[in-house]
């Protein structure tokens, strides 16, 4: 099912957006908040830090704190910050930075999340703040993810004004994306228990470091996830992103196990995490673990932040690992970044039909009949209604 010797042409960025029809719905906070009468909210503010007490930590000896966020367990000292730089000792209690401050507000489609399996041809009004808890060499939003809520440019929006603002906008969704969510978790579980009240749909795009207990608190408000699978190799996580592999699997189960629709993304970096070996047994765990009906997106990479000397991933790679997963019996299997190729359609597993087409982020047919493929009958897992 996929283009043999397919060869894309050489995009500039501008062009690939504009194939993946980003141009038609890709709104930014300015366009998004003018209409309102908060007039602080119009323009962003550098170095804007609003606060708020964090419940996810423990007070040690001496007015230190260990956060209990995410599995690094960082024991902070008064007045210091822990690893993600967004979370403050302040007299014994830790408080997050970034409470309805974010630094990017778009309006995207739910494809660019990816998702491929929710509300197809829906748009995602989509939030971050400055921070991560990882250190990706390769982050394509390394100007906010690694940067302190100091240096970057910020928006006065409360929870209230944003979930206001999707209903307006039409939104189907909001989703927490770009950065980590998880360093923002408290302002991200207000927007989205105000959001399931009013009928929107909650989605997240994580790297999956984030401990059990907040975890399953963020799953009762929490619809459909997409998780970065960055590697399979301890190796891999330790190298190139200062993180561990065994916490985000652990992650991914528990989504499982709550019941929270769940896509996979797999950057393929060439060199770092292509080798079929590894794919292999990534997607046997996945299978095993997950279900073979869990969504895969092999996501081609391009030379970026700390990584600007390696190529990007060959089509043909890509091809191979999905190849791969389906032998494994991987029933979903997408590849990203390379628009206009064949896998970015939906295939039905069982009559091998295309059942929701796509040109880059766009929507072109959409065969799926409350949740059941329109020829066969077969279920689709997702969120379509």
């Amino acid at each position: 099912m996929r283009q043999e010797g397919f060869s894309p042409p050489h995009l500039s960025k501008r062009r690939f957006l504009k194939l993946c029809g980003l141009g038609l719905c890709a709104l930014t906070a300015p366009e998004i908040l003018r209409p309102f009468s908060y007039a602080h909210a119009q323009r962003p503010q550098k170095g804007l830090v609003k606060t708020k007490l964090s419940p996810y930590f423990k007070p040690l000896d001496g007015g230190a704190i260990q956060c209990e966020l995410c599995p690094k367990g960082c024991q902070v000292p008064k007045g210091e910050r822990g690893f993600c730089r967004v979370r403050e000792n302040r007299d014994g209690k830790y408080f997050t930075l970034v409470y309805g401050n974010p630094c990017a507000i778009h309006l995207d489609p739910i494809e660019k999340k990816p998702f491929f399996h929710v509300h197809p041809s829906s748009t995602s009004l989509s939030i971050a703040t400055a921070g991560c808890n990882f250190h990706c060499m390769f982050c394509q939003n390394w100007e906010i993810s690694q940067a302190l809520p100091e240096d970057v440019y910020s928006y006065d929006a409360p929870p209230e004004l944003i979930v206001k603002r999707a209903k307006q906008m039409g939104a189907r969704s909001i989703a927490h994306t770009y950065v980590e969510p998880t360093i923002f978790c408290e302002y991200m579980m207000d927007v989205s228990e105000l959001a399931r009240r009013e009928g929107l749909l909650v989605v997240m795009h994580s790297n999956g470091y984030i401990n059990p207990a907040p975890l399953r608190d963020l799953c009762k408000v929490l619809d459909a996830a997409n998780m970065d699978l960055k590697g399979f190799r301890d190796s891999f996580y330790r190298d190139l992103c200062d993180g561990e592999l065994a916490p985000v699997l652990e992650t991914l189960r528990i989504l499982k196990q709550e019941k929270v629709h769940l896509e996979l993304t797999n950057l393929m970096i060439p060199t770092k995490n292509d080798d079929m070996a590894e794919v292999k047994d990534m997607c046997s765990w996945i299978k095993k673990d997950l279900g073979a009906d869990t969504p895969l997106h092999f996501s081609r990479f391009y030379p970026l932040y700390k990584l600007t000397k390696i190529q990007p991933t060959p089509v043909a790679t890509l091809e191979k690992a999905r190849e791969v997963a389906l032998s494994v019996g991987l029933e979903y299997v997408y590849i990203g970044n390379v628009p206009g190729h064949d896998a970015w359609n939906t295939f039905c597993p069982q009559c091998k039909r295309v059942i929701i087409e796509r040109t880059g982020y766009m929507v072109r047919e959409n065969r799926v009949n409350q949740g059941k493929c329109r020829y066969c009958g077969k279920s689709i897992p997702g969120i379509w209604s």
